[in-house]
């Protein structure tokens, strides 16, 4: 073949570094966006953080000679769902200056000049002071043990062989490894035997949480039964249900459980009621790390009869161009400085603007949220609609890729709580009356039933389809088991209770 020259006609997308930037920032949470900002202010000198009380912030920059104003992050109006008319919002901070002297008086108190870590603790009358949230660490299990070791005179073999102990110990509190395996890990040197470490391990299951360093269930409520008071009502009772007849228990078989234990019905309903105190799971007493917050990115509220849309300011980065560099920049200055400045300062503006659309887009998609599921807003979960990405995307003129991007860890702060966006859309089924209802809806009817069901005879899930059938709402029992199960409803043989 001989090479030719050939001219085609077509089409093709490119994305431009604009465009790329623009659609990543889209799909960033609030705590990524802020680090991401943080990087390009790090990385860009065009770049600077807006105060609040500048009264330039939501304007232009200054001009950098002869260009164009330089562009600031300007936040979205709030939108009211019942009407049209847009609310400014203007945050108004004072000023606050404080002079510190050159010099301070020799004859001054300490704690006149340097304040202590008490005298910076509110006073006992402050509300929102949170103790947990300023000095909490995130302890754990394995932490708060050791700690209660350190404690106790005890010999060198036996410290090492509490550690093997508090190793193998879960989250939820129990010893997950056979003490035959803790006496093989040991070193030969310790000569340990096995007697002597369940000897420690006696010790340590009298650590706080109590029941902590169990190997299975019976023992955990039996050590945590045992620290009750002598003169505790249904004590021996519980201790001999729990130790006896534990699995009948667990399988809800009570008429066996009567039987065999020789307990009337209200006698084994007050024994009962004393092991429920009891907690399976000690171990989930202790923290196991810091506490996560999540912030909203966008506040609903209601106004009257509207309800009203915007953005949360404290979340939207507040960032624009650095009005004395880019005034810097000249206009036919071809140098390697003027370059670098020009090519910074258009950078500035690229990034700035996605900013922009990335707060106008989230505004966008969750008005039109809002304005779909404002049932759910005055009625709760019950009043939910089906919403799928194609009806969102639709309304607002985008692609579902984007509405999916939007919608990714952004969070909504309404009068009901913090949802995220995806909370808002589900899938549906059919009514008789040949309409749709939203699976939310349906879980939400589901925990109504369970709540107001007889605790001796609950229902099953063919018997929850019926009910729902009867109010229209074609539900096959699978689907009932599967919503069941997502919201952590156990079956109903497991929910049955004596009352």
């Amino acid at each position: 073949m001989k090479p030719s020259l050939v001219l085609k006609m077509g089409q093709q997308l490119t994305m431009t570094p604009q465009l790329q930037q623009a659609i990543r920032l889209l799909q960033l949470s609030s705590l990524d966006l802020q680090q991401e900002v943080q990087e390009a202010l790090e990385a860009n000198p065009m770049l600077e953080m807006a105060d609040e009380g500048d009264d330039d912030y939501s304007s232009n920059a200054s001009q950098d000679s002869g260009d164009d104003d330089a562009p600031a992050v300007t936040l979205p109006e709030p939108v009211s769902m019942d009407s049209i008319d847009q609310h400014t919002q203007g945050d108004q901070e004072g000023n606050w200056n404080e002079a510190i002297p050159n010099e301070l008086p020799v004859d001054t108190q300490w704690e006149d000049v340097y304040q202590t870590s008490a005298s910076s603790l509110p006073s006992q009358d402050d509300e929102d002071w949170d103790y947990t949230s300023r000095t909490g660490t995130g302890e754990t299990l394995q932490s708060h043990l050791e700690w209660q070791l350190n404690l106790l005179p005890m010999s060198e073999t036996d410290y090492q062989i509490a550690t093997a102990l508090i190793d193998g110990i879960n989250a939820d509190g129990y010893l997950e490894e056979s003490l035959e395996d803790i006496l093989a890990s040991l070193p030969e040197e310790l000569e340990a035997e096995l007697d002597e470490v369940e000897m420690v391990l006696h010790r340590i299951q009298q650590f706080e949480p109590v029941g902590v360093g169990a190997r299975d269930l019976r023992e955990c409520l039996l050590l945590q039964i045992r620290q009750l008071p002598d003169d505790t009502p249904m004590l021996e009772q519980a201790t001999r249900v729990i130790r006896d007849h534990l699995e009948l228990l667990g399988n809800r078989d009570f008429s066996q459980l009567m039987r065999r234990s020789k307990l009337k019905e209200d006698q084994l309903r007050d024994a009962i009621s004393l092991i429920q105190t009891l907690n399976p799971r000690p171990g989930s007493e202790i923290a196991s790390g810091e506490a996560e917050y999540v912030i909203p990115d966008v506040i609903v509220r209601r106004d009257s009869h509207r309800w009203i849309v915007e953005l949360n300011q404290d979340a939207v980065p507040k960032v624009r161009v650095n009005g004395h560099y880019a005034s810097m920049v000249r206009r036919a200055d071809s140098s390697e400085d003027n370059t670098y400045l020009r090519n910074n300062l258009q950078e500035a503006r690229w990034f700035i603007k996605s900013l922009q659309s990335r707060n106008e887009t989230l505004m966008k998609v969750a008005t039109q949220i809002v304005e779909h599921q404002r049932g759910f807003l005055e009625h709760g979960e019950e009043a939910m609609k089906p919403l799928v990405l194609h009806d969102i995307a639709e309304a607002v003129g985008m692609h579902e890729s984007t509405i999916s991007r939007v919608t990714t860890q952004k969070y909504m702060h309404t009068p009901r709580g913090i949802f995220e966006l995806k909370y808002f859309f589900s899938s549906h089924v059919g009514t008789s009356e040949g309409g749709e209802f939203s699976s939310t809806a349906i879980r939400a009817l589901i925990k109504k039933l369970v709540a107001a069901e007889n605790p001796k005879k609950p229902l099953s899930d063919s018997k929850i389809a019926g009910l729902l059938e009867e109010q229209g709402i074609e539900v096959a029992r699978r689907t009932i088991a599967k919503y069941r199960e997502s919201l952590n409803i156990a079956p109903s043989s497991e929910r049955k209770r004596l009352v």
